[in-house]
């Protein structure tokens, strides 16, 4: 039976985005409805919290230290010292990369191997082939890759960077490209097909042996797959909906998994809490990314 924890019980709207960061070796995770990024060190149990502006769909470290968010109207910049003040508006924020698309938000994003950062998008309706995937370089140079997405989702690479994996959930595939030498992603194709009763794939990361983990919103649970898209692994859990999962600890072997309370009528008391797998498995560490 595999151990499963609360690391952080909360009461997030919309938790999502789980992210480990080495440098400072805590877990990164917003709340996007909440327009909130939080971390937590698991060592001293220190948690964090910093307000911003704009629903926030993903946050992710700086190599020099800091924070990048994928907003609202764009990308942004914290730098290290970046915090929340006695407003409750965050400070030492400037905008990178900025697209302002009524009735749009950004969503799930990742940091590629060479340390640009992939933006997810989607419409607060949902409406099909509303949203986007671009890629940010450090400069703030934006390039959309993928024009027709409905709610852009868990994106992540191989660990040789050759492969590159990405869901748009309701397709209800997991979809893999092959990376070429200018690093963008060609010929797609379904790694997984899944199924209504699986629920809905949302975040994913993967692991050293190359094995895709995917949260399965309304699914109750974290699938992994084999690179030849082989389910190998079912992780059942106690809520209804968790959004992502990513790697943590000092040795990347704590599976840390984010969930949702919004749309529930009758929640479960641990929706919106942080779970995390001891020992699941072994992560690959993240790039920051490089701007």
């Amino acid at each position: 039976m595999t151990a499963l924890d609360v690391a952080i019980r909360a009461d997030a709207a919309l938790g999502e985005g789980p992210t480990w960061d080495a440098r400072e070796q805590r877990l990164i995770w917003v709340d996007i409805l909440g327009s909130r990024v939080h971390t937590y060190d698991p060592l001293s149990g220190r948690r964090t919290v910093m307000v911003t502006e704009q629903h926030v769909g993903a946050a992710k470290p700086r190599a020099g230290g800091g924070l990048v968010v994928n907003l609202r109207d764009g990308v942004g910049l914290y730098g290290p010292s970046g915090s929340s003040g006695s407003s409750g508006s965050p400070e030492g924020f400037r905008w990178l990369h900025r697209e302002l698309v009524p009735g749009r938000r950004g969503n799930d994003a990742a940091v590629a191997p060479d340390g640009a950062l992939w933006a997810g998008s989607m419409r607060y309706d949902e409406a099909r082939g509303g949203g986007a995937l671009s890629r940010i370089a450090a400069d703030g140079t934006a390039h959309t890759v993928l024009d027709d997405v409905t709610v852009s989702n868990g994106t992540g690479w191989s660990p040789d960077g050759r492969l590159m994996y990405y869901i748009d959930t309701p397709t209800r595939r997991i979809d893999v490209f092959d990376v070429d030498e200018n690093q963008l992603p060609r010929e797609r194709r379904a790694l997984v097909t899944t199924g209504a009763e699986e629920g809905y794939p949302d975040g994913l990361t993967v692991d050293a042996e190359g094995c895709v983990w995917v949260a399965f919103w309304d699914g109750g649970a974290v699938r992994r797959y084999t690179p030849d898209g082989v389910l190998d692994r079912v992780i059942d859990l106690p809520v209804r909906r968790p959004t992502a999962c990513a790697f943590g600890g000092a040795d990347l072997t704590d599976l840390y998994i984010t969930t949702a309370r919004t749309g529930l009528v009758a929640p479960h008391p641990l929706s919106g809490s942080v779970l995390v797998v001891p020992g699941a498995g072994k992560g690959l560490a993240q790039p920051a990314f490089a701007g």
